[in-house]
């Protein structure tokens, strides 16, 4: 389980260093999967979790216009990445744009999955939904935490 905010920057090759405590969470996976996410952001999945998700998206009827289009934009869009030496993972130009990044990063941890946002569409978005915070949790959760 992923957890956390941390705050980087992409270096001019487009490498983004994954904190250490994320590093931490992540084990002995080696292999990871880039992809686009939602609300203008970058999801990154384990091997081991991207495998997992393919499983449930599995069992989506095919059939349905919406399904294959979500598929075919998820997928088309996903890129294998590995950490190298450093603990760093390169994002491609496409996703880079995707979710607007251009230098400065927020990097969440996002309990399956850590999702990597441009900082100001982070802090936007932080800003926006920490005032309905409670409300939120109100209608989703049913279960005490």
């Amino acid at each position: 389980m992923f957890t956390g905010e941390y705050h980087h920057s992409l270096d001019k090759k487009n490498r983004l260093i994954i904190p250490s405590k994320l590093r931490q969470q992540i084990g002995n996976e080696e292999q990871f999967i880039l992809t686009p996410g939602l609300d203008k952001t970058i999801f990154l999945y384990s091997l081991s979790e991207w495998e997992n998700l393919g499983r449930r998206l599995k069992n989506l009827s095919t059939t349905h216009a919406d399904t294959r289009a979500f598929l075919r934009l998820f997928f088309s869009g996903a890129h294998p990445v590995q950490l190298d030496n450093q603990g760093r993972i390169t994002i491609p130009q496409t996703l880079k744009n995707l979710a607007q990044i251009k230098e400065k990063v927020a990097i969440i941890g996002a309990f399956n999955k850590i999702e990597i946002w441009s900082e100001e569409n982070w802090n936007k978005y932080y800003q926006e939904k920490k005032a309905i915070f409670e409300e939120l949790s109100e209608r989703i959760m049913d279960v005490e935490i």
